[in-house]
């Protein structure tokens, strides 16, 4: 059975720290990598250059929509595609476990379960807007 009264900080608890593993990764391209160097990474994998920008505001505008709360399930649903092109480019070719070189798929891949989850479990407490649903209801095992 799932508890009521603490499912929803579940849900901001997972939120959130996806929200910031997000603006990590954002501020990893953004401060250390620099936009223009992304960009190159992404060109030497055969992507267009210019799609890593994408990539960086994609990051930091769903990152900070994770944590503070607006929209979840639509921010979380959306985000999934740019961890499945991290997949597809870069993890999956390295097999799975992310300590082989160059970091296989299996933390982006954990990464987009936790973020189905939240478009399943919504938004959770602490919310600064969330995404109209029909309501919390009661699950039995």
């Amino acid at each position: 059975m799932i508890d009521l009264r603490t499912a929803p900080y579940a849900a901001t608890s997972l939120r959130v720290a996806l929200g910031i593993l997000f603006l990590a990764h954002a501020g990893l391209k953004f401060f250390v990598f620099t936009p223009a160097g992304a960009a190159q990474f992404f060109a030497s994998l055969g992507l267009p250059g210019p799609l890593a920008y994408l990539v960086i505001i994609a990051e930091t505008l769903g990152g900070l929509a994770l944590v503070a709360g607006v929209y979840s399930r639509v921010v979380a649903l959306a985000l999934v595609p740019v961890l499945l092109g991290a997949i597809v480019t870069v993890h999956g070719p390295a097999g799975f476990f992310f300590t082989n070189a160059n970091g296989g798929w299996e933390f982006p891949a954990l990464w987009i379960v936790g973020l189905v989850a939240v478009a399943l479990l919504g938004d959770g407490a602490y919310a600064f807007r969330p995404t109209p649903s029909a309501g919390l209801r009661s699950a039995r095992a």
